[in-house]
């Protein structure tokens, strides 16, 4: 059988629960994987024009950064060291109050070639702007699910909750025809929203497909200011609104009772994803992933935005993921490093409702990472689990592919001059300051 590329690598790491294959191969066409197994019997049963042989590598399914505000890393570092509602109010909407169309396109690919240099393949993000965030994705070949975040207030982009609902159908009709984009509701929050705009949203959800995305229980200061506006906490409110009902993906889920768990567990399309370094640098709380585990809630990982992580390296999530967690609990069996990686993979594609990524099988997107074993730090390799969650940087990745299309190459992006975008990025800069 013919096919478009074979890839080498002395091992394949199918998903986190999978032995990983020595002397493997993978084989694929038209975007998607023919076929894994052992480079005697890829090499036998495919033929191909295009064989790359990666050496002493690991090939691992892509991560799936399942929350981010991709352009944020326009205000990497602006402003830290500050608690969530200080950092939102004072800080952080004041400036996003001047972002304009090209500010988020030059710094959404610039977060995208972050992701991209340490192998993440999927995210899904929430911001302002988002035809612009389109616009980077495409350009940049990431794959991306995302909404124009609707506010009870007007934003810099959209005049009020209606033109932004308007503005995440019109995406998702635009890029209806390709197979990397696609559109998600992103109510910004509880706090930031009303019941009126919420149930619009589900409205447009329903209608058209669509899963939802949004922060919810964040901190102990936004459960307070829902119980103040409405008598109950987030989580409770969001089941008597009925966003239960819906394909639902919850950022942070922070604050939580025995109650919110019951009600997590009882919902049956919700995902929650854990920050947890942003959740730490903002001192906001942790994610109670070990209570999730016990009652069989879905979890997967994201990085949130660079202004609050300040990276977009699901490497460096996964290590604080897990390890905050063993010290939290004070057990160093709490949050293993199969159950970490699993969150950033296949519980990222649950997240984005996206089926057919996050592992490395027939029939499954080719979108994958590929680490190079050489590197000090990654040799010798017991276990390639272990080692992407506690001893891998990211920085270690020398090729990411999505659909089947290479979009890093040791070093180089192949579907845009990074050179040029930080040459373009010191322009904007000079302009602002």
């Amino acid at each position: 059988m013919h096919c478009d590329t074979i890839l080498l690598a002395s091992k394949l790491l199918p998903d986190a629960y999978s032995p990983p294959l020595s002397q493997a191969a993978l084989a694929i066409a038209q975007g998607r994987i023919l076929a894994i197994g052992t480079q005697k019997n890829i090499l036998a049963d495919f033929s191909t024009d295009s064989v790359r042989d990666l050496g002493c590598a690991l090939i691992v399914p892509g991560f799936v950064n399942a929350h981010t505000h991709v352009a944020m890393t326009y205000l990497r570092g602006y402003a830290d060291d500050m608690q969530l509602m200080p950092w939102l109010t004072e800080k952080i909407f004041p400036k996003e109050a001047q972002l304009t169309p090209e500010i988020v396109y030059t710094f959404s690919l610039l977060g995208f070639a972050e992701m991209l240099r340490c192998g993440t393949t999927s995210c899904m993000d929430m911001y302002l702007f988002e035809e612009e965030v389109f616009r980077a994705a495409y350009d940049c070949g990431i794959r991306l699910r995302a909404g124009e975040g609707v506010f009870f207030f007007p934003s810099v982009s959209s005049p009020n909750a209606e033109a932004a609902l308007a503005k995440t159908l019109e995406l998702a009709e635009t890029y209806a025809n390709t197979s990397r984009l696609s559109a998600v509701i992103s109510p910004h929050s509880l706090y930031t929203t009303d019941p009126g705009i919420l149930e619009a949203c589900m409205d447009v959800a329903e209608r058209y497909e669509l899963p939802i995305h949004m922060h919810v229980a964040e901190s102990s200061d936004e459960t307070r200011q829902v119980v103040e506006r409405y008598g109950m906490r987030p989580l409770p409110f969001c089941q008597h609104l009925g966003l239960f009902s819906h394909t639902l993906s919850l950022a942070h889920v922070v604050d939580t009772t025995d109650e919110d768990y019951a009600l997590l567990a009882s919902a049956k399309n919700c995902v929650c994803i854990t920050n947890p370094t942003s959740n730490m640098k903002l001192a906001s709380g942790i994610c109670h992933l070990s209570r999730f585990a016990t009652e069989n809630i879905p979890t997967a990982l994201g990085t949130d935005g660079a202004a609050s992580n300040n990276s977009l390296n699901m490497v460096n999530a996964m290590n604080h993921c897990a390890l905050i967690h063993k010290v939290w609990q004070n057990d160093p069996t709490c949050m293993d490093a199969q159950t970490v990686f699993a969150m950033a993979t296949t519980g990222g594609a649950r997240a984005l409702a996206l089926p057919d990524i996050g592992r490395l099988a027939p029939g499954m997107r080719a979108d994958l990472a590929v680490f190079d074993l050489q590197a000090p730090n990654l040799c010798p390799c017991y276990n390639p689990v272990s080692h992407l969650v506690y001893a891998a940087s990211g920085h270690e990745v020398i090729l990411t592919m999505v659909d089947g299309t290479i979009l890093y190459d040791h070093g180089t992006f192949t579907t845009f001059s990074y050179e040029e975008l930080l040459r373009h990025i010191q322009t904007l800069l000079a302009k602002a300051s």
